[in-house]
């Protein structure tokens, strides 16, 4: 019986693509990007492993450093979606321009991100108030040593909806929803936390009358 060598670079593009589906999308720009193979390189290149990269919970540095010198400038027109780790956002989201890009999913927020990040100083302000229209902050401040929820809900939560300036979809979330901080709105102005374009928003309240000034408002 003849038996016939068959690499999987003698497979259709069609089927190399199905193959490479099967894996995860980093995997494969990690692996197959850059590389010195032009089918490979060009497969990696398709929207189906550039348009969403998650970079959350990593902290390979060496990782880090592949993608953003070699990886991101290549395929930055095609990414619209980040998920990000707050130690590496700046040097993410700085590797390159990204035209598209318009979400955000950032864990392990904290409030010192706002006062860091989220600034009419920052590096990044342009990105945040000119394109970036729905973002996920995975809360990991702890209601117990914030302080005043009020104070909390003005210097962060209010700041956010003002500082993002496209903002349509807004989702705060904790790990813990006992442990995170609730939006606070009894004592405040009632147009404190407002927006004419915001459209989908999920946050944790602090109570049932807090629901209320946002039904309200």
């Amino acid at each position: 019986m003849n038996r016939s060598n068959v690499h999987l670079l003698d497979l259709p593009n069609e089927i190399l693509l199905t193959i490479l589906k099967k894996l995860n999308n980093m995997d494969v720009l990690y692996s197959l990007l850059d590389v010195n193979d032009g089918q490979l390189d060009i497969l990696a290149q398709e929207k189906t492993f550039t348009n969403v990269l998650d970079f959350g919970h990593t902290d390979n540095i060496s990782l880090i450093d592949r993608f953003c010198i070699y990886i991101l400038p290549r395929i930055c027109h095609n990414i619209e979606y980040f998920i990000l780790e707050p130690v590496f956002m700046e040097r993410i989201l700085l590797a390159a321009v990204y035209p598209n890009l318009a979400e955000l999913k950032l864990f392990n927020f904290e409030q010192q991100i706002v006062s860091t990040y989220f600034t009419d100083e920052s590096l990044l302000r342009s990105v945040f108030q000119q394109q970036i229209t729905s973002l996920i902050l995975v809360n990991d401040d702890k209601g117990a040593i914030i302080g005043s929820l009020n104070e909390y809900t003005r210097n962060i939560y209010v700041h956010i909806l003002n500082f993002f300036k496209n903002l349509t979809h807004l989702n705060i979330i904790g790990p813990n929803i006992m442990l995170c901080p609730g939006l606070s709105l009894c004592d405040l102005p009632a147009t404190t936390f407002s927006s004419k374009i915001l459209t989908h928003l999920c946050i944790i309240v602090e109570n049932f009358d807090d629901c209320l000034y946002l039904l309200d408002g």
